[in-house]
């Protein structure tokens, strides 16, 4: 059978090509964390990140960039992973205080967890690249931000600790929750990540959360 005029399998060719590219960036990507993290983002090379990945340097560069434009995409997996919008909206629909601060420990955990390489390699890559350095400093201020989406939540509820900012509080929940503490109990201290997130957990409901007697001192004041 003849196939149909004008042309109409370009597509179907077309698509195929999309997919068979994608899976090829998708191979470069996954083979240069790997790499990063074996041997150090310093002593990769493109070269070493094409043998691997079964495929040329020319390859490497036209699908994916140069290393810290690998590590970039690599980082951007963490930023937009589904499960950063589905924390905040829990975080958001939280029905108290305390469920708002489990929601917000238990998504971070979640992102840490899938992406806690990307985060080493990027520190150290960090010390040697300007670009790199300017990108983790991104991430750091879009982590932040998702963070004070917990501290809006606790004001809202009215259960923020009177007297403590909602700036103050976003510092406490990132010295708590953000990337440096999971890195610490996690990949140096060798705690399991239940105990650490519902150690950050509680660390953070003991700081943040107005007590009772908090409210009715502030009221008998």
């Amino acid at each position: 059978m003849s196939a149909p005029a004008g042309g109409r399998r370009r597509p179907y060719r077309n698509d195929r090509r999309a997919q068979a590219a994608a899976v090829t960036r998708t191979t470069i990507l996954d083979t240069a964390l790997r790499l990063f993290v074996e041997h150090g983002y310093a002593k990769v090379t493109i070269g070493d990140i094409a043998r691997e990945a079964g495929t040329a340097v020319p390859t490497v560069y036209a699908s994916t960039g140069g290393k810290s434009a690998i590590l970039t995409v690599l980082m951007n997996r963490g930023v937009d992973d589904p499960v950063v919008e589905r924390t905040l909206d829990a975080v958001r629909t939280a029905p108290d205080a305390r469920a708002a601060v489990a929601a917000m420990a238990h998504g971070v955990r979640l992102d840490n967890e899938r992406h806690l390489d990307v985060v080493q390699v990027m520190i150290t890559a960090a010390a040697v690249e300007r670009h790199v350095e300017e990108a983790l400093t991104q991430v750091a201020t879009a982590y932040r931000q998702a963070l004070g989406v917990l501290t809006e939540r606790l004001a809202e509820l009215g259960a923020l600790r009177p007297g403590l900012s909602r700036e103050r509080a976003t510092d406490m929940l990132w010295f708590l929750l953000g990337l440096p503490s999971w890195r610490l109990f996690v990949a140096e201290r060798g705690w399991s990540w239940d105990e650490t997130e519902r150690w950050l957990a509680q660390q953070a409901a003991a700081a943040l959360i107005a007590e009772p007697d908090d409210n009715d001192n502030d009221n008998d004041s």
